[in-house]
């Protein structure tokens, strides 16, 4: 009798340990899936707040959008009749205007063909308060794909920020959707070529242009000298070619070219 109660004993603990083995792999099991859980609610929970940026972000307040039908080079000095005013997109000039921060106005024409390249040109009422163009020339850093200026043309508004096909106003340059619409747009993907330079090209305002234009003739190479793919490099070999051939290189009295 006895020797049965222990071989009883031992199956009975035997069956308890394997009732705990069973507990424990059904508590690691359980712990994996309440991990599994809770690292797929944290992926879900930051793609959803990814999602709700990129939403918040296209739909900025004030936006508004237009469809660019054509955006072709067209001659330096052919001035365009764009349908917005500052424009938006269209045909332009050859080259474009270097981003950065100008003090005075600038052709239209270079400054589409930047917008084209991804830039964001903010432009002003030349009347604006000088901390207002202060704080809008703070947007810049270098090296960003922004073109700040004031603008000789009617407006909207007293700030306008565009972008191609896309633009935007504002009061004030601490307008929140002002600050949101230069952070989303800037270096825009869906331009006709994005990424393409936003220097090496033309650095001259409006006035100097339309000075050295009048000086030696539209589509003077005073203001051809960057070629509208690769910046300011084919001045340089046009200067190489005009030796080369005897051809002395026409002065302009500036030296657009390798800006």
């Amino acid at each position: 009798m006895a020797k049965k109660t222990k071989a009883e004993e031992r199956r009975a603990r035997a069956a308890a340990l394997r009732e705990e083995q069973r507990k424990k792999e059904r508590r690691a099991k359980a712990l994996k899936i309440i991990g599994i859980s809770v690292a797929s609610a944290a992926v879900l929970g930051l793609l959803g707040t990814a999602i709700f940026m990129e939403f918040r972000d296209r739909n900025i307040e004030g936006v508004e959008e237009y469809a660019i039908d054509e955006y072709n080079h067209v001659t330096v000095g052919e001035r365009v009749d764009y349908a917005q005013s500052p424009p938006v997109g269209g045909q332009h000039w050859p080259q474009w205007q270097n981003c950065g921060v100008y003090a005075d106005p600038l052709m239209p024409e270079f400054a589409v063909h930047s917008l084209e390249h991804g830039a964001v040109w903010i432009t002003y009422d030349p009347e604006l308060p000088q901390e207002e163009v202060e704080a809008l020339e703070g947007f810049y850093n270098p090296g960003d794909y922004l073109v700040i200026s004031p603008y000789d043309g009617d407006m909207p508004a007293p700030i306008v920020a565009s972008s191609w096909g896309r633009q935007i106003t504002a009061e004030s340059a601490d307008d929140e959707n002002l600050g949101r619409y230069v952070q989303f747009y800037e270096r825009g993907g869906d331009v006709p070529e994005p990424g393409a330079a936003c220097s090496g090209a033309i650095q001259e305002t409006a006035a100097e242009v339309e000075a050295q234009i009048e000086a030696q003739g539209a589509g003077s190479e005073a203001v051809e000298g960057a070629d509208s793919d690769e910046g300011g490099a084919d001045a340089e070999n046009e200067d190489t070619d005009a030796e080369a051939t005897d051809e002395p290189a026409e002065d302009s009295g500036t030296d657009e070219e390798g800006e």
